[in-house]
């Protein structure tokens, strides 16, 4: 019997970084050193008091049962109260607070729960590759929203037609960004908010990065904008505030009626996250905040140092004010995939292609900082060795 998967899956993209995983196990089994730049999964420990909540949970016998598919309400509690300290932001934790497994997931399937066949998706181009997955597999249809240097890697909706904002039915936004790192002003979010509220569509920010910020920024949230919550969701993780990416622990804020159809799915697709998991979440937003900041200094010296060094090797890039990556341009004319297929082959440092992220990411790579300060270094010397493309 030969099998056929479901048409629905031809609109699915094959994920880069899976396909990135096979390539890197083959080098690894012909004992080759593989230096990874390419993903942006925190490469330093949660904080000890975090590990002890789980820890003290897990040993609970009663806590291993299934849980509460929104999440439990002490860790719901825990994100409203975290909001309103770190944004001012009041919220219901019973209607607007939504746990999730990871953001990712539910960055995926809000498109099955909003998005009909047919209806326009705008994503940032370039932009965190499950915008363009979700809307594809909910049937919707995709309209780049190109993000330029020039314009600080923010989209001018202006550029958008009449008819194309009357036709949107959710609109994406990512800041602090990934890939660019760029961040944008609560004037900015102002303005896609009244857009929204005038064209009635949804906007849906994934905010995972408001923690990793440098030189005294301060990364708002989309929520402190008046009426926001009439509009929008936020979406947040603890996967790189606190260094917990393996822990699979988000959330969504926001619009109670958008969160309810969130659940639905959701409640028919997975479960509760494991009560131990969820108390550390809670540990995490509650308890001490003050060693992110030095977590922080260790990306913006790492930050600082890769940006002289792939200047120094022929790449354009400019230096970003928050999260855990750089974007270069390389030379005019050379082409990001072979670029980084051949560097992988030839001196065993993984970048990320730019196409991965959009059409405008073509001719760029993103870099990841997510790797301690020696090994950094020796990969950004092979990269500046590597001089085929430069």
């Amino acid at each position: 019997m030969s099998f056929t998967p479901a048409t629905r899956m031809q609109r699915l993209p094959a994920y880069f970084f899976q396909q990135l995983n096979q390539r890197l196990a083959e080098l690894k089994a012909q004992g080759r050193e593989v230096i990874r730049l390419d993903a942006g999964s925190p490469d330093m420990p949660s904080a000890p008091h975090i590990v002890a909540a789980l820890e003290e949970s897990a040993r609970d016998p009663h806590n291993h049962g299934y849980q509460n598919y929104a999440g439990i309400p002490e860790y719901r509690a825990a994100w409203a109260e975290w909001y309103r300290r770190r944004f001012g932001v009041a919220l219901d934790a019973t209607t607007e607070v939504l746990g999730l497994i990871g953001s990712k997931e539910g960055i995926f399937n809000l498109h099955l729960a909003v998005v009909n066949e047919g209806e326009v998706v705008l994503v940032p181009d370039p932009g965190y590759p499950a915008y363009t997955a979700g809307a594809l597999f909910a049937g919707g249809r995709v309209v780049p929203l190109p993000l330029r240097a020039q314009n600080g890697y923010l989209p001018d909706f202006t550029d958008l037609p009449e008819a194309t904002l009357r036709a949107a039915r959710l609109l994406w936004l990512n800041y602090p960004n990934n890939p660019t790192g760029a961040t944008a002003s609560l004037e900015f979010f102002a303005e896609a908010v009244a857009l929204a509220r005038r064209y009635g569509f949804l906007i849906a920010h994934d905010a995972p990065y408001t923690e990793i910020v440098y030189d005294g920024d301060r990364a708002p949230s989309l929520l402190q904008i008046p009426g926001a919550r009439e509009v929008a969701v936020e979406f947040h993780s603890l996967s790189k505030t606190y260094n917990m990416g393996g822990w699979r622990l988000g959330v969504a804020v926001g619009n109670a009626a958008v969160l309810r159809a969130l659940a639905t799915l959701k409640s028919n697709i997975d479960s509760g996250t494991f009560k131990a998991v969820q108390a550390a979440g809670i540990a995490a937003l509650s308890g001490d905040q003050s060693w992110t900041e030095a977590r922080n200094a260790h990306y913006r010296r790492r930050r600082d140092l890769a940006v002289a060094a792939l200047r120094a090797a022929g790449l354009q890039v400019e230096t970003p004010p928050a999260a855990l990556y750089l974007w270069a341009r390389l030379p005019d004319g050379v082409d990001e995939c072979a670029y980084v297929t051949d560097l992988l082959d030839q001196t065993g440092v993984s970048l990320t292609p730019g196409s991965v992220f959009g059409p405008s990411g073509k001719g760029h790579v993103r870099v990841s900082l997510c790797l301690a300060d020696e090994k950094l270094q020796e990969a950004l010397e092979r990269v500046a060795g590597f001089r085929a493309y430069l």
